[in-house]
Formats: C-alpha cells, sequence, structure tokens
C-alpha cells in the first residue's frame, strides 16, 4: 500500500484528505499521530511536516503536506478513479478554482473560529467567548448570503457537478451543523439543500465515522 496518511481523529485538515481519498475509493494506511501526546512535535513527524501539524501524506517517495494541496495532487493523479472532483474544461475549472480559494480564504477562518468555540471547546469543558462567537456569526451570515446567490444558479459551487470546491467545506461544515450557528444554514434554502446533499455523501459518512 503505496498511499499513508498520518493523521488526528477531529482534525479538520485530516478529514480533508479521507475524504478526498474516500471519493477516490483509494485504499491507504492511516497512522494516527497523538497530539495530546504531541506527536506532531518529534522530529520523526517534523521531517514529514515541518510545520508540526496534521496530516502529512505519502504516496510512494512523494511525501506532502497542507491538505488543499494533498487533496488536489489525489484529484489530478488518479483522475480515473472513484468521484471526478477536477473538471477538463479549463473554463469550468476555473469557477472551480475559484470556490476553492473561496473556502480557503473566507469560509476556513470564519468557521473554524466558531468550530472551536460552539463544538470543540464545550467538549473539553473549556467556556466559549461570546464576543468571538458574535463577530464571527455576522462573517457567516454575511459569507452564506454570497453562497445562496451562487447555489441559486448551480447545484454546487463549482457548477453542476460535486468537486474539491465543495469537498474542502465537509469538515467545518459537519461541525457548525451540530451548533447553534445552523439556524443560519436553515435561513438560506439553497445552502440548506447544498449542506444536506454534501453531508449526506456516503463517502463523508465513512471519512467521518471511520476516525
Amino acid at each position: 500500500m503505496a498511499i499513508k496518511v498520518y493523521g488526528s481523529p477531529g482534525s479538520t485538515a485530516t478529514l480533508r484528505v479521507r475524504a478526498c481519498l474516500a471519493e477516490k475509493d483509494l485504499d491507504y494506511e492511516y497512522i494516527k499521530i497523538d497530539m495530546g501526546k504531541k506527536e506532531h512535535k518529534h522530529p520523526n513527524f517534523l521531517s514529514r511536516n515541518p510545520f508540526g501539524q496534521v496530516p502529512a501524506f505519502e504516496d510512494g517517495d512523494l511525501e506532502l503536506f497542507e491538505s488543499r494541496a494533498i487533496t488536489q495532487y489525489l484529484a489530478h493523479t488518479y483522475a480515473d478513479k472513484g468521484t471526478d472532483l477536477v473538471i477538463k474544461d479549463p473554463k469550468k475549472m476555473a469557477i472551480v478554482a475559484v470556490w476553492i480559494e473561496v473556502e480557503s480564504q473566507k469560509f476556513e477562518p470564519v468557521s473554524s473560529k466558531l468550530g472551536w468555540e460552539l463544538a470543540l471547546k464545550p467538549m473539553f469543558g473549556m467556556t466559549t467567548d461570546e464576543t468571538v462567537v458574535a463577530e464571527n456569526e455576522k462573517k457567516l451570515e454575511d459569507l452564506l448570503d454570497v453562497y445562496e446567490s451562487r447555489l441559486s444558479k448551480s447545484k454546487y459551487l463549482g457548477g453542476d457537478d460535486f468537486t474539491l470546491a465543495d469537498l474542502h467545506h465537509l469538515p467545518n461544515l459537519k461541525y457548525l451543523m451540530g451548533t447553534k450557528v445552523k439556524r443560519l444554514f436553515d435561513a438560506r434554502p439553497h445552502v440548506t439543500a447544498w449542506a444536506n446533499d454534501i453531508l449526506s455523501r456516503p463517502t463523508w459518512v465513512k471519512a467521518f465515522t471511520s476516525q
């Protein structure tokens, strides 16, 4: 088995890579990194990811880190496997690329802060910072208005087909839909339909439940 993923349960970045592997129907070895024991800061792990963050990835002699770089490698290298997550038409792929960037630059910063405050802090017995929540709820509302407009024109963010642009949203989206900010999604019918659609994909359910 050539592909190896070094990751941690609950890590949104690890989940992003595992969701992609599930969509591509690829076998791989999953090596769990115990972040509680700071295994991600050990020299042997830092040799795979010098920033000391999960995941790290190997495919034969290729070593990668950064989850979105890994998913793009998988989508292009194994284009003939599983779900086609990229589009051959350059103009259509350019639209997908726009929404890949939107997820990374707009959705990720807001959703990760809300996920930490509303989903993860309570799990760890920590106190939620309501000021941070209020500030980022407003940002999420404004962002979801843009998504609602986009999704009124196409089933998925990149067009008519599920692509990396949608897949990249899955981990943070999953955490948010279990918190009070779900109401912001529910208030927008096209966003709600999109979120329900991608979160119900068997490949995502498999990736999330097999952590």
